[in-house]
């Protein structure tokens, strides 16, 4: 019976283990937790080399070890993006918050240089193109084709459409990243 009940403590752990990587990765938990994963890896090596006779407690412990080696790729993946500072979440959140420390622009001289380039030029459509261009530099997408009459265009178009479905044409937009795409979305203004 002590397999059983080796086999119960294993999967609460296992289960406990992938609940703080996850606190981990989106910033709750400060460690990753490596003492955890220690005491499940060395769970797992106890049983890697004595024969289980019981097929039911064999499978499970099968599947509870290829279960700890899936995990553990996707966990080792996350975090050599994070060192390499690829990590899209966690980027966009750093940039973002900067930003509103800063409450500036980011590339204040790229503005300073495009408004005169757009002496007419609108502070919410500005606003919005360097949200978006932040963005797609953030999710690692190209920026040199993006312009603000492409921006501008965009609203435009979509603005009908969006006033009919919201039942107001005071509208304010603001940019997201949904999927690993920055989009612009649009809701009634407060």
């Amino acid at each position: 019976m002590a397999v059983a009940e080796d086999l119960t403590k294993l999967e609460h752990q296992l289960k406990e283990l992938v609940t703080r990587y996850e606190q981990y990765f989106i910033g709750l938990e400060k460690r990753e937790p490596l003492p955890l994963l220690a005491n499940v890896e060395k769970m797992v090596r106890n049983y890697a080399n004595v024969p289980i006779n019981n097929t039911m407690y064999k499978h499970k412990y099968n599947m509870l070890v290829a279960r700890l080696n899936t995990y553990r790729e996707h966990w080792n993946r996350i975090l050599r993006l994070i060192e390499e500072g690829k990590y899209s979440r966690d980027r966009f959140i750093r940039d973002l918050h900067l930003r509103q420390k800063d409450k500036k622009p980011a590339h204040h001289e790229e503005v300073l240089e495009e408004e005169q380039h757009h002496p007419h030029h609108d502070p919410e459509l500005d606003r919005i193109f360097l949200e978006l261009r932040e963005a797609r530099k953030s999710c690692h997408m190209p920026v040199d084709k993006l312009s603000r009459e492409q921006v501008a265009a965009t609203i435009e178009k979509s603005k009908a459409a969006l006033a009919a479905r919201l039942g107001s044409a005071d509208l304010v937009f603001r940019v997201v990243v949904e999927d690993g795409k920055p989009k612009i979305k649009a809701s009634l203004r407060k």
